[in-house]
Protein backbone atom coordinates (compact mmCIF):
# COMPACT_ATOMS: atom_id res chain seq x y z
CA UNK A 1 0.00 0.00 0.00
CA UNK A 2 1.62 3.45 -0.61
CA UNK A 3 1.98 5.56 2.28
CA UNK A 4 0.08 8.55 1.14
CA UNK A 5 -2.76 5.76 1.22
CA UNK A 6 -2.21 4.75 4.51
CA UNK A 7 -4.55 5.04 7.66
CA UNK A 8 -1.52 5.66 10.02
CA UNK A 9 1.55 4.32 11.39
CA UNK A 10 1.47 1.18 13.01
CA UNK A 11 4.09 1.36 15.60
CA UNK A 12 4.01 -2.31 17.44
CA UNK A 13 1.74 -3.50 20.63
CA UNK A 14 -1.21 -2.55 18.76
CA UNK A 15 -0.54 1.44 18.61
CA UNK A 16 -0.98 3.45 15.53
CA UNK A 17 0.18 6.91 15.06
CA UNK A 18 -2.52 8.79 13.11
CA UNK A 19 -1.68 10.28 9.94
CA UNK A 20 -2.82 13.65 10.80
CA UNK A 21 -0.37 13.83 13.77
CA UNK A 22 2.06 13.57 11.16
CA UNK A 23 3.70 16.22 9.61
CA UNK A 24 5.78 16.47 6.41
CA UNK A 25 8.80 19.19 5.48
CA UNK A 26 10.76 18.31 2.45
CA UNK A 27 13.97 20.48 1.24
CA UNK A 28 16.52 19.82 -1.24
CA UNK A 29 19.01 17.08 -0.22
CA UNK A 30 22.89 17.15 -0.34
CA UNK A 31 25.00 14.53 -1.91
CA UNK A 32 25.06 12.67 -4.89
CA UNK A 33 22.13 13.00 -7.69
CA UNK A 34 24.31 15.27 -10.41
CA UNK A 35 22.15 18.05 -11.51
CA UNK A 36 19.15 16.86 -9.81
CA UNK A 37 20.17 17.38 -6.40
CA UNK A 38 19.86 21.03 -7.42
CA UNK A 39 16.12 21.00 -8.73
CA UNK A 40 14.70 18.28 -6.17
CA UNK A 41 12.95 18.18 -2.81
CA UNK A 42 14.09 14.89 -2.14
CA UNK A 43 15.09 15.64 2.11
CA UNK A 44 12.33 14.44 4.27
CA UNK A 45 12.00 15.66 7.13
CA UNK A 46 8.86 14.05 9.85
CA UNK A 47 8.12 15.64 12.87
CA UNK A 48 5.85 14.03 15.40
CA UNK A 49 4.56 15.94 18.92
CA UNK A 50 4.95 13.07 20.79
CA UNK A 51 3.75 15.15 23.85
CA UNK A 52 -0.12 15.73 22.61
CA UNK A 53 -0.45 12.57 20.83
CA UNK A 54 -3.67 10.69 21.09
CA UNK A 55 -2.16 7.13 20.33
CA UNK A 56 -0.31 6.74 23.42
CA UNK A 57 -1.92 5.69 26.87
CA UNK A 58 -0.44 7.55 29.80
CA UNK A 59 2.35 5.37 30.79
CA UNK A 60 3.51 4.66 27.16
CA UNK A 61 3.63 9.02 26.77
CA UNK A 62 5.91 9.19 29.97
CA UNK A 63 7.82 6.44 29.14
CA UNK A 64 8.93 7.86 25.57
CA UNK A 65 9.07 11.30 26.76
CA UNK A 66 11.60 9.80 29.41
CA UNK A 67 13.58 8.00 27.18
CA UNK A 68 13.80 10.33 24.11
CA UNK A 69 14.42 13.37 26.03
CA UNK A 70 17.65 14.02 24.37
CA UNK A 71 15.93 13.93 20.96
CA UNK A 72 12.85 15.95 21.56
CA UNK A 73 12.03 19.52 21.43
CA UNK A 74 9.28 20.79 23.13
CA UNK A 75 8.01 17.13 23.08
CA UNK A 76 8.44 17.14 19.29
CA UNK A 77 9.95 14.16 17.74
CA UNK A 78 11.91 15.27 14.65
CA UNK A 79 13.30 12.18 11.78
CA UNK A 80 15.08 13.41 8.96
CA UNK A 81 16.06 11.10 5.73
CA UNK A 82 18.26 12.20 2.97
CA UNK A 83 20.20 8.92 2.33
CA UNK A 84 18.06 8.20 -1.29
CA UNK A 85 17.46 10.08 -4.17
CA UNK A 86 14.05 9.99 -4.17
CA UNK A 87 11.54 11.41 -2.49
CA UNK A 88 9.08 8.74 -1.34
CA UNK A 89 12.22 6.32 -0.15
CA UNK A 90 13.44 8.78 2.10
CA UNK A 91 9.66 9.49 3.40
CA UNK A 92 9.17 5.39 4.01
CA UNK A 93 12.96 5.37 5.75
CA UNK A 94 11.50 7.92 8.39
CA UNK A 95 8.13 6.25 8.61
CA UNK A 96 10.59 3.21 9.07
CA UNK A 97 12.77 4.95 11.76
CA UNK A 98 10.11 6.72 13.44
CA UNK A 99 8.67 3.51 14.16
CA UNK A 100 11.72 1.78 14.83
CA UNK A 101 12.58 4.53 17.96
CA UNK A 102 9.14 4.76 19.16
CA UNK A 103 8.39 0.67 19.54
CA UNK A 104 11.91 0.90 21.72
CA UNK A 105 10.92 3.75 23.65
CA UNK A 106 7.81 2.46 24.70
CA UNK A 107 8.63 -1.55 25.58
CA UNK A 108 8.55 -2.39 29.08
CA UNK A 109 11.58 -2.27 31.16
CA UNK A 110 13.42 -5.43 31.43
CA UNK A 111 12.48 -7.16 34.78
CA UNK A 112 15.29 -6.76 37.27
CA UNK A 113 17.73 -9.53 37.41
CA UNK A 114 17.17 -12.12 40.74
CA UNK A 115 20.90 -12.11 42.18
CA UNK A 116 22.42 -15.61 42.64
CA UNK A 117 25.35 -17.39 44.00
CA UNK A 118 27.72 -19.39 41.86
CA UNK A 119 27.34 -23.22 42.38
CA UNK A 120 29.90 -25.63 43.94
CA UNK A 121 30.52 -26.83 40.84
CA UNK A 122 31.80 -23.69 39.15
CA UNK A 123 33.59 -22.70 41.82
CA UNK A 124 35.49 -25.84 41.61
CA UNK A 125 36.14 -25.38 38.44
CA UNK A 126 37.45 -21.86 38.84
CA UNK A 127 39.98 -22.83 41.14
CA UNK A 128 40.89 -25.71 38.94
CA UNK A 129 41.31 -23.67 36.26
CA UNK A 130 43.03 -21.20 37.99
CA UNK A 131 45.76 -24.09 39.39
CA UNK A 132 46.26 -25.23 35.99
CA UNK A 133 47.42 -21.94 34.89
CA UNK A 134 49.60 -21.12 38.02
CA UNK A 135 51.15 -24.62 37.01
CA UNK A 136 51.62 -23.47 33.48
CA UNK A 137 53.73 -20.25 34.61
CA UNK A 138 55.25 -22.40 37.43
CA UNK A 139 56.96 -23.95 34.17
CA UNK A 140 58.20 -21.39 32.25
CA UNK A 141 59.73 -20.03 35.41
CA UNK A 142 63.78 -20.23 35.16
CA UNK A 143 64.84 -23.51 37.25
CA UNK A 144 65.64 -22.18 40.88
CA UNK A 145 68.51 -23.86 42.56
Amino acid sequence: MPAAHRPGLPVGSGITIPESELTWRFSRSSGPGGQGVNTADSRVELVWDAASSAALSPLQRERLLERLSGRLVDGVLTITASENRAQIRNRDAARARLAALVTAAIQPPAPSRRPTRPSRGSKERRLKAKKQRTDVKRLRRPPHD
